[in-house]
């Protein structure tokens, strides 16, 4: 490497790690596992409409961020180096220059977060430059690139620890690390209904990287994050690229538009800006009637696929993503296949298999599950006065339609609170939610309760009732007068209390 100056090193932009790992690098990932350090190799930051990689940056949760930037220099080069400091350097108190990256944190930081954010720290990661060979260099070089910013080729674990620690004493007032995670990486930050974040773990964030066209299917348990993660991937793609198409499905009117308010609070909290048109949000009969429309075709009333559908190309989309997919008819399945043969289609798949993209769950793995064979309309009501005792509770009852009408006559004479029928053929916007809610098992997408209370099992499907018990995270009462195969299967699988 010919280096005439090292103004250059202040003045053009830092050169991208590449893959695999440098010795440095493996020693900083693995420095992290037993420390309070977040390591991210070449991340992006989004803001407005501006993207910007920084090739290392290391957060610690007790004193703020280390930049990094990598050079390949060896003592032979550096050695006859020209040393120059750059004009707007003099002013600086870093040694090393990161300016725009600096602005560009403490931007997000200030507009998300109404403060400069956390201390922003500058190091250089020196891969063929050993400690023993710096202290042959000129006092000019040292002047300007100081021992106690430099990570040298032959420095170990204990040695960059001690380095980084350095750099400040441990701030108590510094935000939760999921603040500072959550401002700075948004494609990342899944947002709580507190509107506080969550920072995908690494399962979820391997599905957010990775290239589309290799993905096919995503598989996880129930409560896993699938559907925030379906959301921030496709904002990624937009931000990447700005004329892609993506549609994503979700199997009924009142759980798309659960999806769309989440994916504009998303937005909202990211500070991004994109065409807001370029992602929708759909049931299978809304696409279906897309296609409908194209042909010229009357408008469907059901999901009814006919061979018409199925000859006739139909480039809807760049992406789409099938949420729920096991809640599909086959057909359906085949119909995306078949309009996206020369697109993208991802299969978001709720199982409980092992052989899953996603193992964690969010759900509580713990929960009480209870069965109980007796009057189901009595025990209901019993159960539901219960529960409520507890204003904080929120309970679902899932049934079908019969039961749903007797217990919410019952229901408005026995309690207090209101028992709200949903519909998942009716909008969000219409719909008023309570403590209290009373729903049949085709309208139970996107919803979540403390607990659940099932009956009428012996006439839904398994995935249905899958569905349904995963979507409370402390409890589920399973309610039956007779044994059916549906019963059994359950039994055998989630017994856990004590039988009635």
């Amino acid at each position: 490497m010919n280096i005439s100056s090292i103004t250059s090193f202040f003045k053009k932009k830092t050169k991208k790690l590449v893959v695999p790992d440098t010795i440095l690098i493996k020693k900083l990932k693995s420095l992290s596992f037993h420390s309070d350090l977040y390591v991210y190799k070449d991340i992006t930051i989004y803001h407005h409409t501006h993207a910007s990689t920084v090739p290392l940056m290391v957060i610690d949760a007790l004193r703020g961020i280390y930049l990094f930037e990598s050079k390949e220099w060896t003592y032979d080069v550096l050695k006859n180096a020209d040393i120059q400091k750059a004009e707007n350097q003099n002013a600086s108190e870093n040694t090393l220059a990161f300016e725009n990256t600096h602005d560009l944190i403490r931007t997000k930081f200030n507009e998300l977060t109404h403060s400069d954010g956390v201390p922003i720290f500058n190091y250089l990661l020196m891969e063929y430059l050993s400690a023993d060979e710096y202290e042959h260099l000129s006092d000019s070089f040292k002047a300007l690139l100081p021992k106690e910013k430099i990570i040298f080729s032959d420095s170990d674990e204990a040695e960059i620890f001690k380095k980084l620690q350095a750099a400040s004493e441990e701030n108590s007032s510094l935000p939760p690390i999921n603040k500072i995670l959550g401002t700075l990486f948004v494609q990342y930050a899944i947002l709580q209904d507190d509107s506080s974040t969550q920072h995908a773990n690494e399962e979820q964030i391997h599905f957010i990287n990775r290239e589309i066209d290799s993905t096919k299917e995503l598989r996880g348990p129930f409560g896993s994050g699938k559907s925030n993660i379906v959301l921030l991937k496709a904002l990624v793609e937009l931000l990447n690229d700005k004329n892609k198409k993506i549609i994503i499905i979700k199997p009924t009117l009142l759980a798309s538009d659960i999806l769309k308010k989440k994916l504009l609070e998303i937005i909202e909290h990211a500070i991004v800006e994109i065409d807001l048109t370029s992602i929708e949000i759909v049931t299978p009969l809304e696409l279906l009637n897309k296609h409908q429309t194209k042909l010229k075709r009357e408008k469907l009333q059901n999901l009814t696929i006919d061979a018409k559908l199925m000859k006739k190309p139909f480039k809807v989309a760049d992406i789409i993503f099938c949420d729920d997919a096991q809640l599909y008819p086959f057909e359906f399945i085949a119909y995306l296949e078949h309009i996206q043969k020369n697109a993208h289609l991802v299969k978001i798949i709720s199982t409980l298999d092992s052989d899953v993209d996603l193992q964690q769950t969010y759900k509580g793995e713990h929960k009480s599950i209870r069965f109980h064979k007796t009057n189901p309309h009595a025990k209901a009501m019993h159960l539901i006065a219960s529960l409520l005792a507890d204003d904080a509770q929120k309970v679902l009852l899932v049934s079908n339609s019969l039961s749903m009408e007797k217990l919410k006559d019952d229901l408005d004479s026995f309690i207090e609170e209101n028992a709200v029928s949903l519909e998942s053929a009716t909008p969000l916007i219409n719909q008023h939610f309570t403590n209290l809610q009373l729903c049949q098992y085709k309208d139970l997408n996107e919803l979540e309760v403390d607990h659940i209370i099932l009956m009428d099992l012996c006439f839904s499907s398994e995935n249905e009732i899958e569905y349904a018990l995963n979507l409370s995270t402390k409890s589920a009462d399973i309610l039956y007068e007779e044994d059916c195969m549906e019963i059994i299967n359950l039994r055998n699988k989630y017994e856990k209390s004590t039988k009635e």
